[in-house]
C-alpha cells in the first residue's frame, strides 16, 4: 500500500511543476531585458565595475524582499477561500471592512489595480516576445529588420489559438519552463565560474553605497531593477489554481536560484567585456547554443504571454461576477476544467492593442519604459489591501505583519516614483489605459446602481403583489420563471407579460441570482426556496465569482424544497433595458458610455445558460 504522505508529496511536486508554466512565465523571462535596461537608453548608467556590482546587489535584494518575502511568504497567506489576485483580495477586504466608507475605499483601490492589470496584460506579450525574437539580431545581424514582423506573426498566432483552449498544450508548459530555468542557471554558472569576483554583489552595502554616493542615478536605476520583479503579482493571482505550497516550492527550489544565477552571470560577463551590455543575456550563450536559445526563449515568452492572457480572461470573469462589467460572451474550452475559458471580445481587443504596441515601440527597450508603472502601481495597492485586511484581524503576528507591509509599501513607492521618470517615454500608456478602464468599470457599477434605484421607485413591491389579490386573468399550464435583480420588487417582465398576453402560469417562480464575494458556493448552499403564496415561489440562486451561473442546473436543486420543474413546461421571462438619456444623476457623456456598454452586454438567456427555445425577452426603457 502506498504511503499517503508520499502521495501528498508527489501531488505537491506535480502541482509545483504545473505552476512553473503558468505562475512563473512572466518573471522567468525578465532576464531577457531587465539587467540590460539598467545600462541602456537615455536613463542608462555607465557599466563600470562599481555600477555593475551595485546593480546586481540591488537586483538580488529587491527580488529577495519583494518577491521571496512579501509575495511568496506573506501575501500568499491572504487568500479568499483559496483564490488569490487583486479582485479576490478586494472582495475579502470589503467583507471584513468595519464601515461602508472603508469598504468603498478598499473596493475603489482594488478596481483601479484591476484596471492597471489590464495594462500589464497587454504590455507583457509585446515586450516578452520582442525581447526573445531580438536574439535573432545577435545570432544573425542581417535578420534585424525581420524582428518586428516575426514578433507580430507569433503574437497573431498566439491569440488565434486561444479559442481552442490551453488544455492540450498546457501539459507541455511546465517541462518547457523547467528547461528554460535550467538553461538560465547553467549559463549563469558558466559565466560566474570565469569571474567569481561578481559574487561580492551579494553584499547589500554595494547598493547602499551607490545610493549614498549617487542618489540621483540610484533613483533612476530603481526603474530598471523593478523589471526583475514584474510577474511577482502572478504568484498571488494564480495561487487558486495550484495552492500556496506548490507555488512556494517552485519558487524557492528552482525559479529564484535560476534567476539569481543568470543575473549574476550577466553581470560577470559585463565585468569581463563591457561591450556585452548591448545584449548580455544572449551573449552569455556559446555560439552553438545561440539559435536554440532564441527558440527556447521564444517558447518561454509565449508561455509567459499565455499566462497573462489567461489572467486577463479570469480578471474579466471576476469583474463581471462582482458587477463591474456587463455580461460578456464566455466560452469554456475544457469539459473538465472550469477555469479554462475564452472571451472573444477580450481576446481580439488585446490582440489589436498588443500589435499597436509592437509597431509603435518596435523594441523591448522602448517598451520597458511603459512596463513598470502599471505593475508597481498594482503592487502598492495589493500591499495596502493586505494591510487593510491585517488591520481588521486579531493575533500575535498582527503588529509584525503591519510593520513588514509598511516596509514593503515604502520600497514599492520608491519603485513607482522611479518609474514615473519614464512617463514621457511611454510610461503614460498604462496610466491612461488604466484610467480609461477604471472609468468603464466604475461607470458600469454606477449605472447599474442607478437603474436599480429607478426600478425601486416605479416597480411594485413584491409584498403588496403577493398579499393583495392576484390579477384576474386565465392561468395556463406550466411554470414561468422571472429573473429579477431586486427580490423586493415585482419584475417588470411580469407586467409586460400581463399587459401583452393577459395570462399567468400555474406556477410563477421569481428567481434572484446572487453573486457572492467568495470564489465558489457548494450545491448544499446553492439555492434557497420560499413559497409566499399558492403557486408562487421565491428562489435565491447563489454563485461564487469564479463560477458560471447555470440557472437550470441551480433550479434542478430546488426539487429538495418541493419545487420540481418540468424542463419542457418551463418558460423563462427576462427583461432587456434600453438606456435613454435624460435629466438623471449620470452626466450625459457617462450615460452614453453606459448605454454603449449595455448594448455590448450578452443577453440574460445566454449568460445564465437558459434553454434558447424557452426564453421570452421583453424590452424596457430606462431614463438616466
Amino acid at each position: 500500500m502506498q504511503n499517503p504522505h508520499s502521495e501528498s508529496r508527489s501531488s505537491v511536486a506535480g502541482l509545483a511543476l504545473a505552476a512553473l508554466g503558468v505562475v512563473y512565465g512572466d518573471i522567468g523571462t525578465s532576464p531577457l531585458y531587465a539587467f540590460k535596461e539598467a545600462f541602456s537608453g537615455s536613463h542608462g548608467i555607465d557599466p563600470s565595475e562599481a555600477h555593475v556590482l551595485a546593480t546586481l546587489s540591488a537586483f538580488f535584494w529587491a527580488v529577495l524582499v519583494v518577491v521571496s518575502l512579501k509575495y511568496v511568504w506573506v501575501v500568499l497567506r491572504f487568500d479568499n477561500e483559496g483564490e488569490g489576485g487583486v479582485l479576490a483580495l478586494t472582495a475579502l477586504a470589503r467583507r471584513v471592512a468595519r464601515s461602508p466608507r472603508l469598504a468603498m475605499l478598499a473596493v475603489g483601490g482594488g478596481i483601479f489595480a484591476a484596471a492597471l492589470f489590464y495594462g500589464d496584460a497587454i504590455i507583457t506579450p509585446a515586450i516578452s516576445v520582442l525581447s526573445a525574437v531580438e536574439g535573432l539580431s545577435v545570432a544573425t545581424p542581417h535578420l534585424e529588420h525581420y524582428v518586428v514582423p516575426i514578433t507580430v506573426g507569433i503574437l497573431i498566432g498566439l491569440f488565434m489559438i486561444q479559442k481552442h483552449g490551453t488544455g492540450q498544450v498546457g501539459r507541455f508548459f511546465g517541462p518547457v519552463t523547467v528547461i528554460w530555468f535550467l538553461a538560465l542557471a547553467a549559463m549563469g554558472v558558466a559565466s560566474i565560474v570565469q569571474t567569481p569576483d561578481v559574487l561580492r554583489a551579494l553584499d547589500p552595502r554595494y547598493a547602499i553605497r551607490f545610493a549614498a554616493d549617487e542618489p540621483h542615478l540610484a533613483f533612476i536605476l530603481l526603474s530598471a531593477v523593478f523589471l526583475s520583479l514584474t510577474g511577482g503579482e502572478a504568484l498571488y493571482a494564480d495561487m487558486g489554481h495550484f495552492g500556496a505550497r506548490p507555488v512556494r516550492l517552485a519558487w524557492y527550489c528552482l525559479v529564484w536560484p535560476s534567476l539569481v544565477l543568470n543575473y549574476f552571470g550577466q553581470g560577470a560577463l559585463v565585468l569581463r567585456e563591457p561591450v556585452a551590455i548591448e545584449n548580455p543575456f544572449y551573449l552569455l550563450a556559446p555560439d552553438w547554443f545561440l539559435l536554440p536559445l532564441v527558440g527556447l526563449a521564444t517558447l518561454a515568452t509565449v508561455i509567459a504571454s499565455q499566462a497573462t492572457i489567461t489572467g486577463a480572461y479570469s480578471m474579466t470573469l471576476q469583474a463581471t461576477r462582482l458587477g463591474y462589467l456587463p455580461r460578456l460572451r464566455i466560452l469554456h474550452t475544457s469539459d473538465t476544467e472550469r477555469g479554462q475559458i475564452y472571451i472573444p471580445s477580450v481576446n481580439w481587443l488585446m490582440l489589436v492593442a498588443v500589435i499597436v504596441l509592437v509597431l509603435q515601440f518596435r523594441s523591448s527597450g522602448a517598451l520597458a519604459a511603459a512596463y513598470g508603472i502599471a505593475v508597481s502601481g498594482t503592487m502598492i495597492i495589493t500591499t495596502l489591501l493586505t494591510g487593510f485586511v491585517v488591520l481588521t484581524a486579531e493575533g500575535r503576528l498582527r503588529i509584525g505583519l503591519l510593520v513588514a507591509l509598511a516596509a514593503f509599501g515604502l520600497i514599492e513607492t520608491l519603485f513607482f516614483s522611479s518609474n514615473l521618470t519614464k512617463l514621457g517615454e511611454g510610461g503614460w500608456l498604462p496610466m491612461v489605459l488604466g484610467a480609461i478602464l477604471f472609468l468603464l468599470l466604475t461607470t458600469w457599477k454606477e449605472g447599474t446602481r442607478l437603474v436599480a434605484e429607478q426600478r425601486c421607485q416605479i416597480d411594485v413591491p413584491m409584498d403588496g403583489f403577493i398579499k393583495g389579490p392576484l390579477p384576474d386573468v386565465p392561468h395556463v399550464f406550466g411554470t414561468a420563471v422571472y429573473l429579477t435583480s431586486e427580490p423586493s420588487l415585482v419584475p417588470s417582465a411580469l407586467f409586460h407579460n400581463l399587459k401583452h398576453f393577459k395570462v399567468m402560469h400555474e406556477r410563477t417562480v421569481f428567481l434572484h441570482v446572487v453573486n457572492e464575494n467568495i470564489p465558489r458556493v457548494s450545491d448544499d448552499e446553492r439555492v434557497e426556496v420560499t413559497q409566499p403564496a399558492p403557486g408562487i415561489y421565491n428562489v435565491d440562486a447563489r454563485f461564487g465569482f469564479r463560477e458560471e451561473p447555470d440557472v437550470p442546473a441551480a433550479l434542478a436543486l430546488a426539487a429538495k424544497f418541493g419545487l420540481e420543474l418540468e424542463p419542457m413546461a418551463t418558460t423563462y421571462f427576462v427583461a432587456r433595458s434600453t438606456i435613454v438619456d435624460g435629466p438623471g444623476k449620470l452626466p450625459r457623456w457617462r450615460c452614453s458610455i453606459f448605454a454603449w456598454m449595455v448594448r455590448q452586454s450578452e443577453g440574460s438567456g445566454t449568460y445564465f445558460k437558459l434553454p434558447a427555445n424557452q426564453v421570452v425577452e421583453l424590452g424596457t426603457q430606462v431614463i438616466l
